[in-house]
């Protein structure tokens, strides 16, 4: 080893950053599953626990019943209401939240005074006292319905009565601002942030202004609505024994929850809802990108070590001839190769740390819109497996080759080698290669259907070993095949120019140096390539699902109702405003109605908006099939309204009834979509009670929010602002940050590329010595010798990254299929900017790894070079 530290250093820069790739996939693995379950608990702050019930029927005293279990410290329920504040002539309809009983349960902070604690005080967000001009001790004006009656006699903060109300009594109160909160996670932006009062203001809040319909809203009091989530502080923060004792008294003390668990845990939950159940993340980024990069550093460390021993076949026939026995060389070559994979690999496990360490002390440089880590998890997982992944992959390389040193007689051994005969002892070779290359393929085919099918888990251990598989026989066929490929290259790029002959003719001269060169940058380019193909697909898959999931950006919706108990329209002044808000898009009315069916089966609730409008300002494709005569049934309505693969709708009203085709869309919107002449045909005279918009995908989205809600209070009208955009863009940001990291990871791909095409190609212009100096000796100059070589390599380096581009583009979009078909339609996406990038990165290297061997080659005197051993 001491005699050939060159010839390792190049295996063992192969292993180290093959090993530095898997460490670093591991860890980035780890952070972007920590980040993304980290953005989604932000809203349950420090809470220890959460208790959920998915049907929403926790109350209050199921609150009390949590705070009543031994080792809770607080427990508080999550839910909301709207009220109208105003000030300054200025309205907002703002979002109200209880004050919390301890600060762990709440992701808001105070920015100024203190938590109200009084029926006439409320804390507002910072951004909503900027809007009214107040701060803390000055007076706003809460107005609410009062849906029971008349107000009770002396009650705390009310003024006088104002004029009538759907239903009942509209009181104004005047409230005392106690304090201003600030939501630094963002877990409140999607409704413009909240405002704080104490728990019995809400509850007064809630009893007084619940969800009701019809005339018969003012003629009894309403219960309050249900929560589906309680966050839970104990006694002992962070102790898992108590968060262990605690969890089953919880569960105990509230039967109708559907369960307990922490924060993360919850998270993960929610993370897997938005992906039909399945943990996408970790899905791609733990099982998938791990185990890809894992076989593929394995093929770059094989190839690189196998040519590494070839090359040494000389000196250990020699080691043969004074006495060393077949024993000693096989144990001789596989110590090597433990003692070279184990330094290399653990280099490497510190070269990638250092890099996802690097990456994660830039990140905030970018305003990537999420938390990360500060420093990268070190978990045993990482060290150990990258460790295990060199050590072995590179003792396995050395297997073969070992064998065949120390079974040649020394004698055979010394005499030159020949090149691989493929009508002959290639014959099991080809055969191997036909097997493992149609298997593959037939065995990744599966694991795509598998993933449609809805077992992803399986799918993609099926794709990922299938793809490996295919790619070995690939790369063990492609001695048979690749170097005619690059000969026909070499013809064609040539011109017919000598230069350019004699590099294709090198190419076909030894098929075994020529495909191991070019296999060396196929296996780096398929690996990039695959990447950006399945980052590319599955950043378009996602958006459409985000898309479906929030079918419209922002919605306008009027407060106010007629004496029927109708929503009245949009006042003009607000639709004015809206238009001339900076960010904001497209603004179209919208007439939301609940129309009676011929069949009698379950009302639908629709909206009726303009063909040309709802193509202006809904996210889902399939909305814009919207014509007269039809109806576009989302997947939720259609699940809602039974309506799952019916083909026609007849709906009755006042005005008559209408047929209408039924268009299925992936949208996940709660209401059918049909056009106002039709509404009109069976519900006449009805006012468009909703407006909605764009938001510019380049403005941010939570400022437009904030820039809707301040235009619209100087108008004097109270509507509802709903901006789902932000929650949208709260996911894009996540789905961009995974993205992100899969990019950096790139980066170690390239270099592995090019690290595994300069070796061979280094090595094979050193093996060439002798030949090329024979070709001096006959009358080639040194321009053309560097010619030659420089032909020679770009255009093996162009064979194999034209086809790991092919391979790449393949095996990325099964990759991507096979994790996220479960959400829809996975496109093939092929990065063309990406794909001119590698290739060109691919061409250069191959210039660069040729050329530089070979001004040691034109350097040497023709003579001096024949007399090399």
């Amino acid at each position: 080893m001491r005699r050939s530290l060159g010839r390792l250093a190049a295996a063992g820069l192969a292993v180290l950053i093959s090993t530095a790739f898997v460490a670093a996939t591991l860890q980035a693995g780890t952070v972007v599953t920590r980040t993304t379950y980290d953005q989604v608990a932000a809203q349950y702050a420090d809470a220890d626990l959460v208790v959920f019930d998915r049907a929403g029927t926790m109350t209050p005293a199921d609150v009390d019943a949590l705070r009543a279990v031994d080792g809770v410290a607080a427990a508080d329920g999550f839910r909301g209401t709207y009220v109208e504040l105003a000030h300054g002539g200025r309205t907002v309809r703002q979002s109200l939240v209880a004050a919390p009983s301890d600060p762990r349960l709440t992701p808001l902070v105070l920015a100024d005074g203190a938590w109200p604690d009084g029926p006439d005080r409320i804390a507002l967000p910072v951004d909503v006292a900027e809007l009214f001009g107040v701060g803390v001790g000055d007076t706003v004006s809460s107005t609410r319905c009062l849906r029971a009656g008349k107000p009770a006699p002396g009650t705390p903060g009310l003024g006088e009565r104002g004029t009538e109300c759907y239903g009942g009594q509209e009181a104004v109160e005047a409230l005392t601002v106690s304090g201003l909160v600030d939501d630094p996670v963002s877990a409140y932006a999607a409704g413009g942030g909240v405002a704080v009062v104490t728990p019995a203001a809400l509850e007064r809040q809630l009893a007084g202004s619940g969800a009701t319909s019809g005339k018969a809203a003012g003629k009894a009091a309403v219960e309050s609505p249900g929560m589906r989530t309680v966050v839970v502080a104990l006694d002992r923060p962070g102790d898992e024994a108590a968060v262990a004792e605690v969890r089953g008294a919880l569960a105990a003390a509230v039967p109708s929850a559907t369960g307990v668990t922490t924060p993360e845990e919850y998270a993960e939950d929610v993370v897997a809802g938005i992906s039909g159940g399945q943990n996408i993340v970790y899905l791609v980024f733990v099982l998938a990108l791990a185990a890809v990069s894992l076989v593929v550093a394995g093929l770059v460390i094989a190839n690189t070590f196998q040519v590494l021993v070839a090359q040494r076949s000389h000196t250990l026939a020699l080691l043969r001839c004074v006495g060393a026995g077949t024993g000693q060389i096989h144990r001789s070559v596989l110590l090597e190769a433990v003692l070279l994979g184990t330094v290399a690999s653990v280099a490497g496990i510190v070269v990638g740390s250092l890099f996802v360490q690097a990456g994660l002390l830039v990140a905030p440089a970018f305003d990537l819109g999420v938390a990360l880590p500060r420093t990268i998890p070190l978990t045993p997982t990482a060290f150990l497996v990258p460790l295990a992944a060199g050590l072995l992959v590179t003792l396995a390389a050395a297997v073969a080759p070992a064998r065949v040193a120390s079974r040649v007689a020394p004698l055979a051994a010394l005499r030159p080698a020949a090149g691989l005969d493929p009508a002959g002892t290639g014959r099991a070779r080809a055969v191997f290669a036909a097997f493992a290359t149609l298997g593959g393929l037939a065995v990744m085919a599966a694991g795509v259907a598998l993933g449609r099918s809805g077992s992803i888990d399986t799918g993609l251990f099926a794709a990922v070993l299938g793809g490996s598989v295919s790619l070995v026989g690939i790369i063990v066929g492609s001695v048979f095949w690749l170097p005619r490929v690059a000969a026909l290259f070499g013809r064609l790029a040539g011109a017919g120019g000598a230069t350019a002959r004699l590099a294709s003719a090198n190419a076909l001269r030894n098929p075994r140096r020529t495909a191991a060169t070019s296999t060396a940058l196929l296996i780096g380019v398929t690996l990039v390539s695959m990447m950006t193909t399945g980052a590319a697909s599955a950043r378009l898959t996602m958006n459409d699902q985000l898309d479906a999931r929030f079918p419209v950006d922002l919605r306008v919706t009027s407060t106010a109702h007629d004496a029927d108990g109708a929503a009245a329209a949009v006042p003009a002044a607000v639709t004015d405003a809206l238009a001339g808000v900076d960010g904001l898009g497209a603004v179209v009315p919208v007439t939301n109605a609940s129309v009676r069916r011929a069949d009698g089966g379950t009302p639908v609730q629709v909206a009726a908006v303009d063909p040309a409008d709802l193509r202006s300002v809904a996210n889902t494709p399939a909305d814009d099939r919207l014509r007269p005569g039809r109806i576009v049934v989302p997947q939720r309505a259609a699940t809602l309204y039974d309506l799952a693969g019916a083909d026609t709708l007849v709906l009755t009203g006042p005005g008559g009834r209408v047929t209408l085709d039924v268009v299925h869309s992936g949208s996940r919107s709660d209401r059918a979509y049909l056009t106002p002449q039709d509404l009109a045909a069976i519900a006449p005279g009805l006012a468009p009670g909703e407006v909605w918009a764009q938001v510019d995908g380049d403005r941010d989205a939570a400022d437009v929010v904030s820039a809707v809600q301040a235009a619209v209070s100087t108008t004097g009208e109270t509507v509802g602002v709903t901006g789902t955009v932000v929650e949208r863009s709260t996911y894009q940001q996540m789905v961009d940050v995974i993205l992100s990291i899969v990019v950096g990871l790139l980066t170690v791909a390239v270099l592995i590329a090019l690290v595994g095409v300069a070796n061979t190609l280094s090595l094979s212009v050193i093996e060439r010595t002798r030949e090329n100096a024979m070709l001096r000796a006959i009358g080639l100059s040194r321009g053309q010798l560097r010619a030659t070589l420089a032909v020679e390599g770009m255009v093996i380096a162009g064979v194999g990254a034209v086809l790991g581009i092919v391979l790449g583009l393949v095996y990325g979009w099964v990759g991507a299929t096979t994790a996220l078909s479960v959400l829809g339609q996975v496109p093939l996406v092929v990065p063309w900017t990406e794909v001119g990038v590698v290739l060109a990165v691919a061409l250069v290297a191959g210039l660069l790894a040729s050329v530089v061997p070979a001004r040691a080659a034109v350097r040497t005197h023709p003579v001096a070079a024949l007399a090399a051993e």
